[in-house]
């Protein structure tokens, strides 16, 4: 038992202190976007009033919106609001942000959920396939093809996708114009030309780095030694390789599902999907700041939890950062 003790209180406290450092950055990000939006140049009150408003009416409406305060009394406010998962009152629709956020983010995590879904399995393993006929055709193929996703921006892909997709042979629904309120089916071919597209985006990158990480492996002494023992190529890689290639796969995962969430304003406009990143880009053209400020923590928050969570799966993967000296 004092073994076993001994044994996990290294792990125990590097994920621990991975907490508190994830924490304390949450808090400088969330002090760097309220004073970022609040040098912007520009007023919502005369934004929403218009340029022949008078002073008196200006005025008003910082009062009532509390604009007349402080900075920093301002900031901590939001900060403590934010912290019980209030943030705070639309300036545009006097709507609570907490509600609209919650719907909005439950539609991305949705999208994101089916990307990874397929993304993910299908990197790795053309990664894997790509490293068993290296060199090849198959690994020069699968080369290619991820050079070309990379290069094409993602509104192209998704208007080709559109164009073929929904306008010429109508295999998916586009605009999504009623998502709210569909049945799980209906939001299944809704999504479907978004969740192709971003496929598309995601999965080029996280193949050729699960390749890269695999081939790094594949120079170790212990590899060498499995295939002087007779073992196929495809089990060496699988069984021997790819677990100790664990932590940068699992960074670049991690990079491209918070991109998923939060990176995809691009292909929520093309589409007219309601998720955070068009709730973020209607917010901005009417300088709705507490919309701004609550995307941008969060889309913050969700990066630095998902960082967090790759940094811990390489301490588990890697028995030197499990029990450093």
């Amino acid at each position: 038992m004092a073994a076993v003790t001994r044994a996990g209180s290294p792990l125990l406290w590097i994920i621990l202190r991975r907490l508190g450092l994830s924490a304390a950055l949450l808090l400088a990000v969330s002090l760097m976007i309220f004073c970022g939006i609040e040098a912007l140049p520009g007023d919502f009150a005369t934004t929403y009033l218009g340029q022949s408003a008078t002073p008196e009416a200006v005025e008003n409406i910082r009062r009532e919106l509390g604009l007349d305060r402080s900075l920093s009394a301002r900031y901590l406010s939001w900060l403590g609001g934010a912290a019980q998962g209030d943030f705070g009152t639309s300036w545009a629709n006097r709507n609570s942000v907490s509600v609209q956020i919650g719907n909005r983010l439950g539609n991305s995590l949705f999208l994101a959920f089916f990307v990874a879904l397929i993304a993910v399995p299908l990197a790795v393993g053309l990664g894997m396939l790509a490293v068993q006929y290296r060199n090849r055709f198959p690994d020069r193929l699968i080369s290619l093809l991820s050079l070309a996703a990379i290069s094409l921006p993602e509104f192209f892909i998704g208007y080709l996708f559109i164009l073929f997709g929904a306008v010429k042979f109508g295999v998916a629904r586009f605009p999504a114009t009623v998502y709210d309120g569909m049945g799980f089916g209906e939001r299944l071919s809704v999504i479907a030309l978004p969740v192709a597209t971003l496929v598309l985006v995601v999965l080029a990158h996280m193949m050729r780095m699960t390749r890269a990480a695999i081939l790094n492996v594949m120079e170790s002494a212990y590899i060498e030694t499995a295939q002087l023992k007779g073992l196929g190529r495809f089990r060496i890689i699988a069984r021997h390789a790819a677990p100790n290639a664990v932590a940068p796969i699992a960074n670049v995962i991690a990079l491209n599902l918070a991109y998923l969430v939060v990176g995809v304003v691009v292909v929520e406009v093309v589409f007219v999907y309601p998720g955070m990143g068009q709730y973020m880009v209607d917010a901005v053209k009417v300088r709705d700041m507490p919309v701004v400020q609550a995307c941008g923590l969060i889309f913050a928050a969700i990066y630095i939890l998902l960082n967090m969570a790759a940094d811990t799966v390489a301490i588990v993967a890697n028995p030197r950062l499990r029990h450093p000296r």
